[in-house]
């Protein structure tokens, strides 16, 4: 039986945040001081930051556990450490991930001279107390059309950075002349379509620049631009294990 389109909208400027100086930072859910019941997350999907870091500054040495912890660099690079022994710089247009598992200490810094800004993505994971896990990979520019697949599960055989759910992040560039379909890799799930630049058009709504809209009981989302557009696609099983 087919079902209509499950919408929700959440505009740019209805997210959370604060500006503390050396962060600027917008919450797509719930997070630290910002609380709406509403915005508890999207499926696996707990948390979407949207961070702007000054630099010399940055998180210093604190504790997760139990979360598949994502990053998306856009400007600048940012210094991660952490108790595995983990140390490297991750560079505008790199991503990376860390399965927190049984317990995991890490500071994130910008030590470069330039404005640092980058997506922080948590989803729950599907097996818990694992053994903490750390990969980093550079992916295509921001110039490049099409969808590029960013993010996988472990058991995938996939080409892309790896974590323990069954979701997956991908990244589309579109204009004008190049619509496209995003095909969901399971019907059941939903997703979770986040404007990182420009505006597009999709199942009769207007998304601009940092909007976002979540879906489900679809198994294919049509997008349009009107110019060059970039989106965050994050396709999540709708109730984490």
């Amino acid at each position: 039986m087919q079902h209509d389109p499950k919408i929700l909208i959440h505009t740019a400027d209805s997210r959370g945040g604060g500006d503390h100086g050396w962060l600027k930072t917008r919450h797509s859910f719930s997070f630290a001081h910002w609380f709406d019941p509403d915005r508890m997350g999207f499926g696996a999907l707990r948390v979407l930051n949207d961070d702007l870091i000054m630099p010399e500054s940055g998180f210093g040495t604190h504790g997760h556990e139990n979360m598949e912890i994502i990053t998306v660099v856009n400007t600048g690079e940012i210094t991660h450490r952490d108790s595995m022994g983990s140390e490297g710089r991750i560079l505008a247009g790199e991503v990376q991930v860390m399965s927190a598992g049984s317990g995991v200490l890490h500071s994130e810094y910008n030590e470069g001279p330039e404005v640092l800004t980058l997506f922080q993505i948590w989803i729950t994971p599907n097996v818990r107390n694992v053994t903490p896990r750390y990969d980093e990979r550079t992916f295509s520019g921001e110039t490049v059309l099409g969808e590029t697949l960013l993010v996988a599960p472990m058991d995938s055989g996939m080409d892309a950075l790896l974590i323990h759910q069954d979701a997956y992040i991908s990244r589309i560039i579109l204009d004008a002349e190049h619509p496209l379909r995003y095909t969901l890799k399971d019907p059941t799930h939903g997703v979770y379509l986040f404007v990182v630049d420009g505006s597009i058009e999709t199942y009769g709504h207007h998304l601009s620049a940092r909007d976002a809209l979540g879906i489900e009981l679809v198994p294919e989302i049509p997008l349009t631009a009107k110019e060059h557009a970039s989106v965050l696609v994050i396709e999540v099983p709708m109730i984490s294990d």
